[in-house]
Order: structure tokens, then sequence, then C-alpha cells
């Protein structure tokens, strides 16, 4: 009996949460004694959402212990990668590529695609936003709006996409980080008293948490803002306006006015912390207003996923593929200083870089041979580095 609707980890690992005509094609290929028949697949992106020119590829460490023990090899660009649909070519990028007898993985398209289409569709939102304030605090704020059981999965996507820290006791764990958050509103309305309930968290909470307190629950944020620093003075780290949509007014001007006052009275080292409806469209326009940090929800968890698609490419060998598909295996090259990629048949020479000269770089290399794990699957903070690495030689 379970509690929740969720899949196990085994029932994943099976393919039980698999498209039933993949179940029905195994069944074919088994009777029809073609179970042996080896084919190379390439999972490809047709187009990005809204118009986005690169994604950020997420979810290859679960995809590769869903492979693990099965007969195939995989191929793929290492995760944080950024990817383009197509290159300048219009030629789509693969950016995984199995081989193997198809009977031996069809059950597993399914759980491969929800891996990493909805995990990579986190992380390239989160870089956004990260490419548009480069300099500010960002904190993963969304799994609330989410089912429980991939909250670990939103806030390790988010933390990779460059994105400072999280909110979920399970996200943290899984980043081997603290997990971040000030104060409910309904703390201070029990309270009935926000000042009572300030002090109450300064006096519990353990002192290396910040002291960020939440300005906005019975008063104007300017005169909530003054009395927190009456309250905590120099032990103020913060405050946090998370005022919604409906009552906020102009909230750029907000943001300026609590500054002003603040700095006016010396507390120009407070940091100014909004949460609330934040998302990528309005975000440099909060962050010019004088916001240092932001805590990002519903646009960050609920972000468009990718639309990545397994498609054959090869049978025994030979170049073959449904229509509007490319047939043959492929290589992406990729200048890492011109971030401009080619792709070739797999076998074909290494390039150079037309813009610079320099020698191009495989992206695909092998992760699974034969069901082992061969590439040392790297931490979440090597992740997000070579993303911030990325992202600082390419534009939005």
């Amino acid at each position: 009996m379970r509690f929740f609707h969720v899949a196990s980890d085994d029932e994943i690992k099976k393919g039980k949460t698999t498209d039933v005509y993949f179940e029905r094609t195994y069944q074919i290929l088994k009777a029809k004694n073609m179970d042996k028949v080896r084919v190379t697949a390439e999972v490809t992106a047709g187009n990005l959402p809204n118009g986005w020119i690169w994604g950020v590829l997420c979810g290859i460490e679960e995809v590769a212990k869903l492979f693990e023990g099965y007969p195939v090899n995989v191929y793929s660009f290492p995760e944080g990668s950024l990817f383009f649909a197509s290159n300048h070519l219009g030629i789509r990028e693969p950016v995984l590529v199995v081989e193997g007898a198809y009977a031996d993985f069809c059950m597993l398209e399914t759980p491969l695609l929800g891996f990493i289409c909805q995990a990579s569709g986190i992380a390239t939102k989160a870089a956004r936003i990260r490419k548009i304030v480069w300099d500010k605090l960002l904190l993963s704020f969304g799994t609330r709006r989410m089912h429980p059981t991939i909250s670990p999965m939103i806030d390790r996507a988010a933390y990779i996409g460059g994105f400072d820290a999280v909110s979920s006791l399970c996200g943290a764990k899984i980043l081997g980080k603290e997990p971040v958050g000030t104060m409910p509103h309904a703390l201070i309305i029990i309270f009935e008293n926000q000042v009572e309930a300030w002090k109450a968290f300064d006096e519990v909470v353990e002192p290396k948490i910040p002291r960020i307190i939440l300005i906005d629950t019975f008063y104007d944020e300017k005169t909530e803002a003054l009395m927190a620093v009456e309250t905590l003075g120099k032990k103020l780290y913060g405050v946090r306006l998370d005022t919604p949509t409906s009552r906020r007014g102009n909230f750029p001007e907000i943001i300026r006015e609590v500054r002003w006052e603040l700095s006016l009275r010396g507390f120009k080292n407070v940091k100014i912390i909004v949460s609330g409806g934040i998302d990528e469209e309005k975000i440099k326009q909060l962050a010019d207003a004088g916001a240092d940090g932001f805590g990002v929800g519903t646009s960050l968890s609920a972000a468009p996923v990718i639309d990545f698609a397994l498609d054959i490419v090869e049978k025994e060998g030979k170049p073959i593929a449904k229509r509007g598909k490319l047939a043959g295996k492929k290589q992406v090259w990729r200048c890492t200083q011109c971030m401009f990629d080619l792709v070739q048949p797999f076998k074909e020479n290494q390039p150079k870089c037309s813009k610079c000269g320099k020698p191009m770089k495989p992206m695909l290399n092998p992760l699974i041979v034969e069901g082992k794990i061969v590439r040392k699957l790297p931490s979440p903070d090597e992740i997000r580095k070579y993303v911030l690495n990325q992202l600082e030689k390419i534009n939005l």
C-alpha cells in the first residue's frame, strides 16, 4: 500500500512508468525474434520554449542511474552543458545517444525523457535569471507549487542553473547545503504583533541564521522596515518584501522607498530581499530599484519543460530515421571559447573552430558502457561552476 501517488525507484528502474506502447513494442519484438536488433537512438530538442536560444542540460545523473545495469552504451553531454536545439546550420544537436538492442531499453524511454525534460527546463530558467541579475542573491522558493516528491529535483536543478540557495529541507540535503528561509506571515499573525514575532525569531533561531525580517504583514513596508531596525538594530541582516501583487502597487517604487529610508538611518548594509510573483521579465527592473536578492517561486519550479525526444538514427549500423530527422550517429563538436557548435557524422575527424581556429572538443562522451557508469558524476557545486563559466561566454 502506498500513501502518495508516486512511483518507487524500483518501478522507475524497471520501466513501469513507461507508456504502454513501449511495452507492446517489446512484446512484438520478443515474439518475432527481433529483440536482439541493435539501434542507435539520439535525444534532441525540436525547439526551445519562449524563443530561448540555449538551454542547460540537467538530469544526467538520474539518467546514469536509470541505465546502470542495462546492456547498453550511453553517450551524453556533461551535465550542466549549455546546448542549442539546432546549430547555426539548422542541424539538431543530440545531447544524448543510446546504443543497444532496442528491446533492452525501449521501456526506459519515457523515464529517460522525464528525467531531463523538466529538470533542464528549471535549470535553464535559473540560468536565464542568473544571467539577468548576475551579482544578486537568488533563492529557490518554488517547491510548494509542485508535487512534493520532486522538490529535491527542483532545488537541485535551480542550484545547478546558478541559484545560490534553496528553501526545502530535502532539496538542501541532496545538495549538501543548509536550507534558507526567513519566516512566514503565519508566524507573525499567530503572535498578532510583528515586533513580538521578530523578537521570538531572534531568541529561538540559532545565531548563525541571518536575521532577515518579513516586513509587510500588517503595515506599510517602509513603516515595518523601520520597526525592524528599531527591534534588531545591528543584528538585522535584511528585510523581505513579499507583498502580493494585488496590494503592492508600484513595486520598484516601494523598494526604492525602503532602501532610501534604511540608508538614511545608517543601515545601508541591510539587504532588501523580495519575493512573491518574481519572474524573469520583472527581475531586472526590481534589481535596478535596489533589491539585493530574490526568492523566486512559481516561475522557476513551473518553468517550461524542454521538449526532448528520442529517435532511432541507425539500425545494425545502417543509417535510418523517420522523416524530419537526420539519420546516422553524430558527434557534436564545440569551441568552448566561442561557444560555437558543429554537428558531424560520428567518425569524422576533429574539426577546428571556423571562428578562432582552435581545435573543437567532443560533447558526446561515454556515460554508460555495457551497463556500467564510466564517467565521474560531478557534484552539484562542480556542475554549477561549469554552468556559470559558460554563462559568462554567451548572451541571452
